[in-house]
């Protein structure tokens, strides 16, 4: 579900659901949670100084949350314990000390692209879309994607992709300044492998540390995105996208 690889200084996170588009849902939180203790004791032991994040296949990076597993979320406390809990991963791997790429091995919509935005680092290959589209289910970006894209492309500009939920091509996310290379899609394995690793050293790591932004509390956020989710429009358009399924 969640993969672990440790090549030399570099960790490699892979979500693995390709029945589900690698969405996110409780269990894939519980696994990440896992994973990210174990590359933080081989950050902490000297052995590991990069963070790859990406997804399984070349379809999808991430989908998003799985809506079908999240499904169960009726009320605002449940939903907003389930926001809090993904922005923590989020945050988690934001917080990591030496530099984070996300390989965009494919479609990062809704949360997945939040889950990418977590990273410091945006490698995509050049046949992928990206979108903040949770609009589409009448919510908001909840797992700290929102802040950090208004901090990547400024309050005006993020207000304009998440309030539009306007799905960019690779080539356009690198114009917008959320992407920041594109690679071929037949190279596209070593060019990310290749980059990650010229990161993975301690100088990164300082650099890093110096140009990090500030960090954004998260519950005013979560709260809101929480009424989102329990209203009834955000269910009756989880249930058209849940029946499509069928």
């Amino acid at each position: 579900m969640v993969d672990l690889e440790l090549d030399g200084a570099l960790a490699v996170i892979t979500i693995d659901r390709p029945h589900a588009r690698n969405a996110i849902g409780p269990a894939t939180m519980d696994r990440l949670d896992k994973v990210l203790d174990a590359v933080t004791e081989a950050e902490q032991e000297g052995t590991t100084h990069a963070l790859v994040i990406k997804g399984a296949g070349e379809k999808a990076f991430v989908s998003g949350g799985d809506i079908k597993e999240l499904a169960a979320l009726r009320t605002e406390e449940a939903a907003m314990e389930m926001a809090l809990r993904m922005r923590a991963i989020c945050d988690r791997i934001a917080a990591f000390p030496g530099p984070v790429i996300a390989a965009l091995n494919g479609h990062a919509f809704g949360g997945g692209a939040e889950f990418a935005l977590a990273a410091d680092i945006r490698v995509a290959a050049d046949d992928i879309r990206i979108a903040f589209n949770q609009v589409t289910l009448a919510i908001m970006p909840a797992w700290g994607g929102a802040e950090r894209l208004a901090a990547l492309v400024g309050p005006g500009r993020a207000l304009l992709l998440a309030g539009s939920g306007q799905v960019l091509s690779a080539r356009e996310a690198e114009q917008e300044g959320l992407v920041d290379r594109v690679l071929p899609r037949a190279g596209f394995e070593a060019g990310w492998r290749q980059l990650a690793h010229s990161l993975a050293h301690p100088p990164a790591r300082s650099i890093k540390r110096v140009t990090r932004p500030s960090g954004c509390p998260p519950r005013d956020a979560a709260r809101t995105f929480a009424r989102l989710w329990a209203s009834d429009e955000h269910w009756a358009a989880a249930e058209r996208v849940m029946s499509r399924g069928k």
